[in-house]
C-alpha cells in the first residue's frame, strides 16, 4: 500500500490548504490560531501545519506573521502611526514578539524602519514601494556566485 495519496485527494488537499492560506490573507489582523484554521477545513492541527509547509515553504504560524510584518511594513511607511498601534493593529497581541519577528524579517526594528523607509520611498507610488520594500525570508534569498578566482 502507498503512503502518497491519490492525486483526486492530493488536490482536494491541496485547495483546502489555499483555502487557509486565503484565510490568513484575508484576516490577518484577526486572532488567528492553527487549531481553528484546521478545523476550519477538518484537518488536525499538526496535519495542518505539516502539509501546508510542505506545500508553501513555511508553517500557518510563520505565514501569518509574514502577512501581520508585511502590512505593518506598509503602515511604518505611511508614517502617520506609531510602532505600538501598528502592531496592534495588524493582529499581534505583543508588542515584543511583533518587533522580534519584525527584526527578523525586515533586518531592523520597527522604529528605525519606520525613520528610514518613508525617506526612501517617498514620492514612490505605493504598489511599487510594496514590491521594493517587501522582507525576503532566508529561504527566498538569492544565493551567491561561487568566487571561482
Amino acid at each position: 500500500m502507498s503512503s502518497k495519496p491519490a492525486p483526486a485527494q492530493h488536490l482536494r488537499d491541496l485547495a483546502r490548504l489555499r483555502r487557509v492560506r486565503d484565510r490568513i490573507d484575508r484576516d490577518y489582523a484577526q486572532p488567528l490560531n492553527v487549531e481553528d484554521l484546521a478545523h476550519a477545513i477538518g484537518m488536525s492541527a499538526g496535519h495542518l501545519s505539516r502539509q501546508f509547509k510542505l506545500a508553501f515553504g513555511e508553517s500557518p504560524y510563520s505565514y501569518l506573521m509574514t502577512r501581520r510584518i508585511e502590512r505593518a511594513m506598509a503602515l511604518l511607511r505611511r508614517g502617520d502611526l506609531g510602532v505600538t498601534e501598528v502592531c496592534f493593529t495588524v493582529g499581534c497581541a505583543s508588542l515584543g514578539t511583533f518587533s522580534t519577528r519584525f527584526a527578523e524579517l525586515v533586518g531592523m526594528s520597527p522604529s528605525v524602519y519606520r525613520r528610514e523607509a518613508a525617506r526612501a520611498t517617498e514620492g514612490m507610488p505605493s504598489c511599487i514601494a510594496r514590491q521594493v520594500t517587501r522582507p525576503i525570508r532566508n529561504r527566498e534569498a538569492p544565493a551567491t556566485e561561487p568566487d571561482l578566482a
